[in-house]
């Protein structure tokens, strides 16, 4: 399955050019080219997926994986202190590009980044009882 209009899509079917360090049948990582740090990495399903919901489970895994593998050497190859790793799931979450990538995002020490609890801006006040709530309606959902 791909998307001609869609940018990761064309670089899977390899007519737009890539920093990749990593491919096989299922997935493929490479360099992002606007990059937030050295060594920052795209990992994608080579399928063209919009969001998470949409990955097959056995793919998510298999992509997963190729993350885990990857940021020990992507941090080890710039030199960095830690590293960011997260997928922004939907264009409300700051997805750009409508095909599921998770990025791995070096980081040094006193870069001036924040940490991944800076994303979601203020701090919701729950209570217990709505903590619950949200809690038995993912339980119930899943």
């Amino acid at each position: 399955m791909s998307n001609d209009d869609c940018i990761f899509c064309q670089i899977v079917d390899g007519d737009i050019p890539s920093h990749t360090v990593f491919e096989d049948d299922t997935a493929m990582a490479f360099l992002d080219a606007n990059p937030l740090a050295p060594g920052h990495t795209l990992v994608i399903p080579k399928a063209h997926h919009e969001t998470l919901e949409d990955v097959p489970e056995e793919t998510a895994a298999h992509v997963f994986g190729v993350l885990h593998r990857l940021n020990t050497s992507v941090q080890h190859a710039v030199d960095a202190d830690a590293a960011n790793v997260a997928f922004n799931d939907g264009e409300a979450a700051g997805q750009e590009v409508p095909h599921v990538h998770g990025h791995i995002i070096p980081r040094f020490d006193a870069d001036g980044g924040s940490p991944i609890h800076a994303v979601a801006g203020q701090r919701p006040d729950l209570t217990d009882a709505e903590l619950d709530e949200i809690a038995e309606e993912i339980h119930t959902t899943r």
